[in-house]
């Protein structure tokens, strides 16, 4: 490999790594029943940083329906941090020539 391409490939990777620190220190929220719940994921998704409910959801009599917007509520921040992830990262799929989401 010439010198060149082996600097730009380090280049690169420190880029590559330099970005997935960025996206695990980042938070995304999901939340649900208009805000009533909220989930707070880091960037990768990989790990939940805090769960807001608002008192006026918490019903003795309608536990279920908490579970559900908690429920909810997860899966709208694991989206959320996949989208965030894709975007921090599609801009380093552009830099290198590969189709997004390859990174």
């Amino acid at each position: 490999m010439d010198p060149q391409m082996m600097r730009q490939a380090q280049e690169m990777q420190a880029k590559l790594e330099q970005a997935q620190q960025q996206i695990a220190a980042a938070d995304v929220s999901g939340s649900a029943g208009g805000g009533m719940v909220t989930v707070t994921l880091n960037g990768t998704g990989s790990e939940a940083r805090a769960v807001e409910i608002s008192p006026d959801v918490v019903d003795p009599e309608d536990v279920e329906m908490l579970q559900d917007l908690v429920v909810a509520a997860v899966n709208e921040a694991l989206r959320a941090a996949n989208e965030y992830e894709q975007d921090q990262l599609g801009g380093l799929a552009g830099e290198l020539g590969l189709p997004p989401g390859m990174v």
